[in-house]
């Protein structure tokens, strides 16, 4: 009486179907990721070295290593980080927790959204513009990171706002109930609650702030420079201005040169993305809801 009908056997067929073609799909975006590591691997990997990392570029930048470019970008990334995180998680704790639903919070919500998709190039125009010209803060780590940051604030923004939402409501009514007050209930409860979601921005914007050329093209990273940056008004080398350069610009560069690079900018940026994403996960562990 309990035997599988046809129209069981059609089902686990279809469910079979089904679950092959999503592991296929996710086989087809992991494909694309593997087959470039192993490229960059394979043709990078033999000029990884100590000298690599740790020495400035030598004889018109085919030889030598990449030490004032990897710091320069951590630079860029580390001040880009300080000046968007405040900013993006007090905006979207306005957003979330205190603006009203009305006309010029949902206006708001439209300049986020466009704001993300500006093209990176309009951003280092904005950048030269207001940053370099008009602060006169000149060519500078300062201007590139505070470009870079108005690049990125959107999605710090989202995915605090995104965070901050998900925590439940009970939580909060529970906490104006014991008489405490709105900013308490969000400094002790609704943010310890939401970090976990707010590093995935946080993630999400060192990638790309890494990885980016056009802003610091314009305000602060510089072709070469034989010096190390000392302060945030210095100009700095940078790691992808540097693989466009070594790819495009320069004559009888090494093949091995732009790969070993590329394999260090995608390193280092894993390395920063793993650290989060493992503060992350701590985090979410500690949850009880």
């Amino acid at each position: 009486m309990f035997a599988a009908t046809e129209l069981n056997r059609k089902n686990q067929r279809t469910e079979k179907l089904v679950r092959i073609l999503f592991v296929l799909m996710a086989g087809l975006l992991i494909l694309p990721v593997l087959i470039i590591l192993t490229t960059l691997v394979y043709k990078g990997g033999g000029i990884l070295s100590i000298d690599f990392l740790f020495t400035h570029p030598t004889n018109g930048m085919t030889e030598g290593g990449i030490l004032p470019a990897l710091l320069g970008t951590i630079w860029l990334v580390v001040v880009a980080l300080l000046i968007s995180v405040p900013l993006g998680i007090a905006a979207a704790i306005y957003l979330s927790e205190y603006a009203p639903d009305n006309w010029g919070t949902r206006l708001i919500n439209l300049a986020i959204i466009n704001l993300a998709g500006v093209p990176s190039i309009v951003h280092a125009l904005f950048g030269l513009g207001a940053f370099v010209i008009f602060f006169e803060f000149g060519t500078s780590i300062l201007a590139a990171s505070l470009t870079l940051a108005i690049m990125t604030l959107p999605v710090v923004i989202v995915a605090t706002r995104e965070s901050l939402q998900a925590v439940p409501h009970a939580f909060r009514e529970a906490c104006w109930n014991m008489g405490a007050t709105r900013w308490q209930t969000i400094r002790r409860v609704v943010l310890p609650n939401a970090i976990s979601g707010i590093l995935t921005g946080v993630i999400l914007e060192v990638s790309r702030s890494a990885g980016e050329t056009a802003p610091i093209m314009f305000t602060g990273a510089v072709f070469f420079s034989p010096f190390l940056p000392q302060g945030v008004m210095d100009q700095t080398m940078a790691m992808s201005l540097h693989l466009f350069v070594v790819s495009t610009q320069v004559p009888n560069v090494p093949e091995d040169l732009p790969y070993g690079v590329a394999l260090v900018l995608i390193g280092m940026v894993l390395i920063m993305n793993s650290v989060s994403i493992a503060f992350r996960m701590h985090l979410r562990g500690k949850k009880k809801w």
